[in-house]
């Protein structure tokens, strides 16, 4: 006996769920493909069902144009809706572009902005607008200092993660962290896990940390040198805590040390790396009131970019 059996075509779906579907997929198949399905799917991707989660962190490491980067920025953010949770993104030029993140950052929960070039005035500006935040990444912010530091512990009460890791040769010149590390134990009392790789603080800086800081489970101290403080200390002190450093000891603990930084990094197996999203540095010639007839999307044209290219060897002579 045959039965009747009714489905439901993919293009009526509510808009939520077709975004749940869509978070799924790579950020390069969401703006290229998805809307030219159909015109359901075309509203589903520029509402805010898509992008209450927005990561173009390993498209951003590569896009070497401020100009390229704060324009996809202004056209994925806005479509939030003010409902943005999550940004990762690395190499923000300027405090302008930071300034419009903070402007649309009524739920963001989760900001990560390492290797910006953001400055102590413009996190103090917008500081304010940060306050739901509960995790933070500032690592490798050069220009950042502890006037920022204070303003972002002053009004971001709800913070449980701060990552504030450094590269060595950026802090060579550096005298001292401990300005830091005291408006980290003034200001975030609250933190569960903080990370200050290679942050030129003393002992009596981290022990601040440790005094103010009581909540806190994971403490990232590798390459603090100037802190005297070895593992029988922390097992004596604080049993719970997890701790890396202030020694990295040995070729093989500084591989494993990348690979865990490459894991933090890496880990989402997204295949974005791959796309050009602007080729030859020009977005093509798509605006955002064409949106309906779908993107450009030239990358696949035939003409390679040279540094997406394997390694060619010369042939042996």
């Amino acid at each position: 006996m045959e039965e009747d059996c009714e489905f439901r075509h993919w293009d009526e779906l509510i808009p939520d769920a077709l975004g749940l579907i869509f978070s799924h997929l790579a950020l390069q198949e969401v703006l290229t493909v998805v809307p030219r399905v159909c015109k359901a799917w075309n509203r589903a991707v520029t509402g805010p069902y898509c992008w209450q989660e927005i990561d173009i962190e390993l498209w951003s490491n590569r896009c070497h144009q401020s100009d390229l980067l704060d324009r996809m920025l202004e056209m994925l953010i806005p479509r939030s809706s003010g409902s943005l949770r999550k940004l990762s993104v690395t190499g923000l030029r300027n405090d302008s572009i930071f300034s419009f993140i903070a402007q649309h950052a009524g739920s963001l929960k989760t900001l990560k902005v390492p290797r910006s070039g953001l400055t102590n005035s413009g996190v103090v500006n917008v500081a304010e607008k940060l306050s739901s935040l509960t995790f933070l990444d500032l690592s490798y912010c050069c220009k950042v200092g502890p006037e920022a530091i204070q303003a972002i512990g002053n009004h971001c009460k709800s913070l449980r993660e701060f990552c504030r890791n450094m590269h060595p040769l950026d802090v060579a010149s550096v005298v001292s962290h401990d300005d830091e590390a005291y408006a980290i134990a003034n200001t975030m009392p609250k933190l569960k896990r903080l990370e200050i790789a290679y942050h030129r603080v003393s002992t009596e800086g981290v022990l601040k940390i440790l005094s103010c800081c009581v909540f806190l489970e994971f403490l990232e101290l590798r390459g603090c040198w100037d802190v005297q403080l070895d593992n029988k200390f922390f097992k004596e002190k604080f049993p719970d805590m997890k701790v890396l450093g202030p020694r990295v000891i040995g070729f093989y603990d500084m591989i494993n040390d990348w690979e865990d930084c490459c894991s933090d990094y890496f880990s989402d197996g997204s295949d974005y790396l791959a796309w050009e999203f602007f080729e030859d540095g020009v977005m093509g010639e798509f605006y955002e009131d064409e949106f309906e007839h779908g993107w450009d999307d030239n990358f696949y044209a035939d003409n390679a970019i040279l540094d997406m290219e394997p390694h060619v060897w010369p042939p042996s002579p």
